[in-house]
Formats: C-alpha cells, sequence, structure tokens
C-alpha cells in the first residue's frame, strides 16, 4: 500500500501520516528526514544534496527522487509506506510516476486531506512553543496548565514565525500556486481521496481507514 498525503500546511497531513503507519505497520517517510538521514549518514546522494542545501537552493526533483527510491527499496518498505512533504509539484510527481513505473510500482491512494484557510490561519495562530524543550500547545485545544508558560519546564511559550497570520497566509499562497494542481493530477489517475480535515482528528483517521479499505 503506497499512500501521498496531501494537504495544506497545517491540515493535519503529518498526524495522519503516523497514524497510518502506525495502524499498518509501514514506514512514514518525510523527504526532510531522509535528506537529513543521507547527510548525517554520509551517503553519496546526501552529500550531493547538502551541496544545494549548503547554498540555500532547493534540491533539485531528480536527486529527491533518487533519494527517495533508495529509502523505499530498503526492506521495511516491502509492504508499502506513507509519503508526508513530496510531491509537491506536479513535475515532482511526474518524476516520480515515471520512476515507479520503472520498478513495475505505482501509487496506490493520494489522501487530500482538506481544510478551508481560514480554518488552518486560525489553527496555526493558536499555535504555541517552547523553544527551550520543544513541547508545543495550542490555546484552544492543547492549553498549558499557566497561560504563556510550559507545563514541563517552565519555560515561556511563543508564537513562532513561522505560524504567524500574515506567514501562514503567504505559505497557503504556495501551496496553492504550487501543490493544489497535484490534486488534479491524481485524480485524474483515479487515485485521490478527499477527506474533511476540519473533523476531530479521530473522526478523520476513521475515515482515512475506511477509504484504504
Amino acid at each position: 500500500m503506497k499512500i501521498i498525503m496531501l494537504g495544506a500546511p497545517g491540515a493535519g497531513k503529518g498526524t495522519q501520516a503516523k497514524m497510518i503507519a502506525e495502524k499498518y505497520q509501514i514506514p512514514h517517510i518525510s523527504t526532510g528526514d531522509i535528506f537529513r538521514a543521507n547527510i548525517k549518514n554520509g551517503t553519496q546522494l546526501g552529500m550531493e544534496a547538502k551541496k544545494y542545501m549548503d547554498q540555500g537552493l532547493l534540491v533539485p526533483d531528480e536527486l529527491t527522487v533518487k533519494i527517495l527510491l533508495d529509502r523505499v527499496a530498503q526492506e521495511d518498505c516491502k509492504n508499502g509506506y506513507v509519503l508526508d512533504g513530496f510531491p509537491r509539484t506536479i513535475p515532482q510527481a511526474e518524476v516520480l510516476d515515471k520512476a515507479l513505473a520503472g520498478l513495475g510500482e505505482a501509487i496506490d491512494y493520494a489522501i487530500n486531506v482538506d481544510v478551508p484557510d481560514e480554518n488552518i490561519v486560525r489553527r496555526m495562530s493558536g499555535r504555541r512553543a517552547c523553544l527551550s524543550c520543544g513541547a508545543t500547545y495550542h490555546v484552544e485545544h492543547i492549553p498549558p496548565r499557566q497561560e504563556g508558560i510550559c507545563d514541563h519546564c517552565g519555560q515561556a511559550l511563543v508564537l513562532r514565525d513561522d505560524d504567524k497570520p500574515e506567514t501562514v497566509q503567504n505559505r497557503l499562497k504556495v501551496y496553492h500556486e504550487q501543490t493544489q494542481p497535484l490534486i488534479d493530477f491524481y485524480t485524474a489517475k483515479g487515485v485521490l481521496r478527499t477527506v474533511d480535515g476540519t473533523a476531530d482528528m479521530k473522526d478523520v483517521f476513521e475515515e482515512i481507514v475506511s477509504i484504504l479499505k
């Protein structure tokens, strides 16, 4: 079962990807994690990727797919995997499709976690993070016991720049321009399934499980 997670930043697709991976005992693969692992282990592909990253450049699609294919060729992926954060654009999806076709494989499901922009802005601007221990909270859904103070280490909580409304609006703009066309791409392939990401997290997961059955 080869699954791609789609959805705007803050839609909750990463959380759902982890839950799917746990239930079906398949790896949850994010490109950021693979890059870091390859660079840490000093692999040839990792060193190539590092050259671009050190210059603040995006890693080319072909190299990203090479690193991804190297990961999904490992033993723990024999029953499938959940891709989170890739592909982000049509060219990436096309390169991935071509590479998988060369192995006689294809994506089984592209799960789109659909959440309106205004919900995402509200959801993300309510996040608070502890820069000391890394704990995260939400002013509405997971508030700390004492307002503005981390339950774990007592340090002050902050609204990260990434979660500020204006930053979120910019990220959503990029998402709609680059990533949303993937919904049409995977619809045309007959593998897209959309779930209502505004529902309770457990209900969203149950809907995904019913699709995967």
